[in-house]
């Protein structure tokens, strides 16, 4: 007997989804089905229990029925079947017209709103920020611009990019966090498309940011937005189009996207900043922790200043006459000149390049008075030894890298590259190998760097640095995350750490910032996170534009850059003494000191004991350990 519920159950089940299945009209006979099996009975208990009803029964039926009508809008009409049939008909007619009528009023304010959330109307701000294209960076990008405009009124900042509205800004808010003072817009569509681009009033904006992404031909997709700017009106009553700031991975992009941008422009070559950025923290451990201290909007970043008080002196005695700010160099007709002699005169039209908490914090207050000749050193600087290096992995930036470091180490350094990448690879190195001279011996060992026996036989151990490279993202969508190699690898060379109680030189390369907590390296380790570093740039730059020269020359291989030097080279060690003595023993190995490394387990910005731009009168110990923050030549 149950098993013939069930079945029959079944049957009823099947059956009314076969009529639902028949479409509208199903729907329309089973919805007035159940309204009448609701409102028929409750109106005859209505009728039957109302004293005043009439007392034959089919008075009382017509009286149902006319309840019934008046609920159900038919009419509700009594007497003749023809008149009955018309009443129910017109009220069928009317009923079809105020349906179709609110149909059409909620379609249309259904498709405006569904326009409104897709971001299609106007933007009405001036001097605002328009960031066109989504990528990782768009989060750094945006993170940095709120805390830039923590001090201002009404900032605000305009992403457009081809995905759905709300979906950026859930995405943005979640991981940009709280937006203080700044209001975040954004707009849905192709930025290649000048239509879609005026969404953005970008022609009123303060300035531009053209993002890349890591697809297939992201390169031409930023010529094409860049030629997108250039084809929108000018603004009524502007003079001059807003400065734009760009990126492309490639270098042949880099001239057609200048010539897009136009002459206020700045387009960056993310990977050539990327591969210099790895090599300089590769030679030197700890200088990505410096790098991002200079970059970011929370710590200290470097500012132009105009100071006629230091017209006509030389460069060296503006090295101390600020007490808070650290100066580094001068902007010269739009070249920057970091650390120049300390004998060059600063002109009427020099900027000067100081390090600062902000643009209000750099005031004169000469320091000459704390500094202590008798705790100074002059120690003379060793020349540099031939390096071995080891490279595990492979992508797009390696060859970039294997031509910085022939460009910067010393004759008969030896770079051992290790990856499963077969033939491709061996070619790619090849190549890279033969765009320089004999400084550096590039060797290739064709081997899986994810297996400990890889790495025990190479004996890491015995290179003075380590490069770990992550892979290149796969176009499209991927289940594999391109750090799952980078993390395997670094989780190997942490158990050789462990195994032989020696900590290894390791420089990692990450593509998803959000891996850097998962690596299973020292906190205080080397990190590059290249979309990110790319994202703190173009916001520094977007900020003002000068400082694009700045930075060229700071990360340039074989320019003026960021180092750091032991500080026994500069002071006594075990003496307690000021930063102004450090400065002043800088400048006569001709330096600029902008901070310092301490290994003492002190607490800084960072966590790491790296201090950038301490004042001058701050005290410390100086050890062995130590290490000096310098802007110098190598």
């Amino acid at each position: 007997m149950p098993h013939g519920r069930t079945r029959l159950g079944e049957r009823a089940r099947y059956w009314f989804d076969s009529t639902l299945a028949r479409g509208a009209f199903a729907l329309v006979g089973w919805m007035a089905v159940l309204c009448l099996a609701i409102v028929v009975p409750v109106s005859a208990v209505m009728v039957w229990t109302d004293p005043a009803a009439p007392r034959p029964l089919k008075g009382r039926l017509a009286q149902v029925w006319h309840v019934t009508g008046e609920t159900l809008r038919l009419g509700g009409a009594t007497g003749r079947p023809l008149r009955v049939a018309l009443s129910v008909l017109l009220a069928l007619i009317a009923l079809l017209y105020v349906s179709t009528l609110v149909s059409l009023i909620t379609a249309a304010i259904t498709e405006r709103l569904a326009k409104l959330r897709r971001g299609r109307s106007t933007v009405l701000e001036q001097g605002h920020v328009v960031v066109l294209g989504w990528s990782e960076q768009v989060f750094t990008v945006v993170s940095e611009l709120v805390a830039a405009n923590a001090n201002q009124r009404r900032a605000a900042v305009v992403v457009l990019a081809d995905r759905d509205k709300s979906a950026m800004e859930e995405a943005l808010r979640t991981k940009v966090g709280p937006l203080g003072r700044t209001r975040l817009i954004c707009r849905s569509g192709p930025p290649t498309d000048p239509a879609v681009l005026a969404l953005t009033n970008a022609v009123s904006a303060g300035v531009v940011l053209v993002l890349p992404h890591d697809e297939p031909g992201a390169d031409a997709e930023v010529v094409k937005t860049l030629l997108a700017l250039r084809a929108a009106p000018a603004a009524e009553g502007a003079r001059a189009r807003p400065p734009v700031v760009a990126a492309v991975r490639d270098d042949r992009y880099r001239l057609a996207a200048r010539l897009a941008a136009g002459p206020d422009g700045v387009v960056l070559e993310s990977d050539t900043i990327t591969a210099r950025l790895i090599v300089q923290a590769a030679r030197r451990p700890g200088l990505s922790l410096v790098h991002q201290e200079l970059m970011d909007f929370a710590g200290d970043e470097f500012y132009l200043v105009s100071e006629p008080t230091l017209t006509g002196r030389p460069f060296g005695d503006a090295l101390l006459a600020y007490r808070t700010s650290s100066v580094v160099g001068i902007v010269r007709e739009n070249a920057a000149l970091l650390n120049p002699p300390p004998q060059t005169p600063i002109a009427p039209d020099d900027l000067l390049i100081v390090i600062s908490r902000d643009d209000d914090t750099v005031w004169l207050d000469d320091c000459k008075e704390l500094v202590e000749n008798t705790a100074m050193v002059s120690t003379p600087s060793t020349p540099a030894a031939a390096e071995r290096v080891l490279l595990l992995g492979w992508n797009r930036r390696a060859p970039l890298l294997v031509n910085q470091l022939r460009r910067c180490t010393r004759p008969g350094s030896v770079i051992d590259v290790v990856t499963g990448g077969g033939g491709a690879t061996a070619r790619q190195v090849s190549e890279a190998d033969a765009h320089g001279g004999t400084n550096l011996t590039v060797t290739l060992h064709d081997a899986d760097i994810t297996r400990p026996e890889t790495l025990k036989r190479l004996d890491v151990h015995s290179y003075d640095s380590i490069i770990v490279l992550g892979q290149d993202p796969a176009p499209g969508p991927s289940p594999d995350d391109p750090d799952n190699r980078t993390l395997v690898t670094l989780l190997l060379l942490r158990q050789l750490e462990e195994a032989t109680g020696h900590e290894l030189p390791v420089v990692t390369e990450l593509v998803d910032d959000r891996n850097r907590a998962l690596a299973p390296i020292s906190p205080g380790a080397d990190v590059i996170i290249s979309g990110k570093l790319i994202g703190l740039l173009m916001a520094q730059i977007s900020q003002n534009r000068h400082l694009a020269a700045v930075f060229e020359e700071l990360f340039s291989a074989d320019g003026t850059g960021v180092r750091l030097r032991p500080a026994p080279h500069y002071v006594r060690p075990g003496v307690e003494t000021s930063f102004a003595t450090i400065v002043a023993a800088a400048h006569q190995h001709g330096e600029c000191a902008i901070g310092y490394r301490s290994h003492d387990g002190s607490s800084t910005r960072l966590g790491y004991g790296v201090r950038i731009n301490p004042p001058k009168d701050e005290r410390r110990q100086w050890t062995d350990n130590d290490e000096v923050v310098v802007v110098s030549k190598e």
